[in-house]
């Protein structure tokens, strides 16, 4: 049945009532209150409803970590609308793809943005809102009265659209329910943060990302906790804020836990506040991990979870045995098994892929039946991940079954990249493989073979695909092969493309 309560946003105007001067957000030393949040929220909500958006039209987000990003997410629920969070690096081409498969109405953008944003909306015919920190500019997306409270949804209503890159090089959008939301926000405050109103999490995770949205900025709104948001990450300003803010919860990727400890300015940084760590999107580093909480005296928590499951399955549980290196037990409401091709569950400590079914999987792969079939055949979601289960019920990642490159805690699907490589004139064949990367886990690297007298460079290559895909998708090293290694069936075999020793 509808409801106010099953509305997402109900969180943020309830604890609006109960705690209004306690701090939503904080950013750049200054503060903004729940009631803040709420009043602004609701503003533009009014505004939304006014310009056209009905209940469960879609509403995109470019935008930074900026309490425009808040602002805008809980505006457009309270709206009854669907938030489209789009990464703001996406160049126009990919956005043109976004907008049109989602049938986004309005994009509220970043300033830097607006141009890449303007070029992508020029066949879906979306409309581009430049905003300010706080919100739209002045003036430029006003009318309506304020919708203080939740425009009723029912639980399996679709909230978000978050898209991930396929491996056919179409990204898909999932469709994350306001139930999904809800529940995994709850259980990470509650179970696996053990988050309350005095709490300050670090939020130096992308709001755009599944990971910061739901784990960071819902999980803080549904509790009434503080969010200390770093426009981007950086570790020198994450240092920064850990001191200044009193952070006592962090959640980040691995590559920013190994960038804090290893800064100059961490060596002097009390972090006497600091008490829980979530980490997730790769593998942590053992060394990395005891290394940080030696020198900060807080616990690492390894967690898994992808954009289809809300985001997070898996957790080393706080009140449980911690065991470094695996990606912990299901978490309440979530089962996880292994399993072999047929579906079949595995024995303790054999390989197999991990299927989830619960209520934070996804409702579906947006306007894509036959990808959702695909994806969840049985009840089932199929994550294409390879694991092994130990007889206490935890997980151990031990590769991954499709060919995604995790760069940063950031997805990048080889097909993806080929397709832009392959509209070089000069290049015949190409593979994109993942390159170990110290910092990053893994980079992004490009086996090419170029056309019989083609004299392109890797360089050229690089700038190439850099001009016309996201900064962090693009390769940062390219080499050449005679002609790259195939199948029986003149199938290219990535898994068969190795970068050479020296770039």
């Amino acid at each position: 049945m509808s409801s106010a309560e099953s509305n997402l946003a109900s969180h943020l105007v309830r604890t609006a009532k109960a705690m209004p001067d306690r701090p939503a957000i904080k950013i750049n030393g200054q503060d903004i209150t729940y009631a803040q949040l709420h009043g602004m929220a609701a503003k533009l909500a009014g505004s939304l409803r006014a310009n056209g958006i009905e209940p469960g039209d879609r509403v995109a987000l470019i935008l930074p970590n900026v309490p425009a990003f808040p602002v805008a997410f809980f505006a457009t629920l309270l709206a009854g609308g669907v938030v489209v969070p789009m990464n703001p690096l996406l160049k126009s081409g990919e956005i043109d793809f976004f907008f049109t498969n989602s049938g986004a109405k309005v994009a509220f953008v970043w300033p830097d943005f607006v141009d890449e944003a303007t070029k992508g909306a020029e066949n879906s015919g979306t409309r581009i809102v430049e905003c300010s920190p706080l919100g739209p500019v002045e003036g430029s997306f006003d009318g309506g009265d304020p919708i203080a409270e939740a425009t009723e949804r029912e639980g399996d209503d679709t909230a978000i659209i978050l898209y991930t890159s396929g491996t056919t090089g179409r990204p898909k959008g999932a469709e994350l329910t306001h139930d999904n939301v809800s529940l995994n926000a709850m259980r990470c405050a509650e179970v696996i943060q053990q988050i309350t109103p005095d709490d300050v999490i670090m939020g130096c995770l992308p709001l755009f990302h599944v990971f910061g949205l739901v784990v960071g900025l819902n999980a803080a709104v549904r509790v009434g906790a503080s969010l200390a948001l770093i426009p981007r990450f950086d570790p020198a300003a994450a240092i920064k804020v850990i001191a200044d803010e009193k952070v006592t919860v962090m959640q980040g990727v691995p590559t920013m836990y190994a960038a804090i400890l290893n800064h100059p300015d961490s060596d002097s940084l009390d972090a006497s506040s600091l008490r829980t760590c979530a980490s997730g999107g790769s593998a942590m580093p053992l060394e990395v991990m005891k290394a940080f909480e030696e020198k900060f005296g807080c616990v690492i928590l390894e967690g898994y979870g992808l954009s289809e499951t809300s985001p997070v399955a898996s957790f080393n549980m706080p009140d449980r045995e911690r065991k470094p290196g695996t990606i912990g037990l299901a978490i309440p409401g979530c089962e996880m098994r292994v399993i072999d091709i047929d579906g079949n569950e595995v024995e303790h400590g054999e390989v197999g892929e991990i299927a989830i079914r619960g209520d934070n999987v996804m409702k579906g792969y947006w306007s894509n039946p036959e990808a959702t079939a695909e994806a969840i055949p049985d009840g089932w979601f199929r994550t294409g991940d390879m694991a092994t289960q130990d007889d206490e019920g935890y997980f151990t990642i031990v590769d991954r079954k499709k060919d995604m490159i995790l760069r940063g805690g950031m997805n990048v699907y080889p097909r993806e990249v080929e397709e832009v490589i392959y509209q070089h004139p000069d290049v015949l064949e190409v593979a994109v493989v993942a390159v170990p990367d110290e910092l990053l886990g893994e980079q992004v690297g490009a086996g090419v073979a170029l056309r019989p007298g083609a004299t392109a460079t890797a360089d050229d290559i690089i700038e190439f695909t850099k001009e016309r895909i996201a900064a962090y998708k693009y390769p940062r090293q390219v080499w050449f092969l005679d002609e790259l290694p195939k199948g029986p069936t003149g199938k290219i075999l990535r898994r068969e493309v190795k970068a050479p020793a020296s770039p």
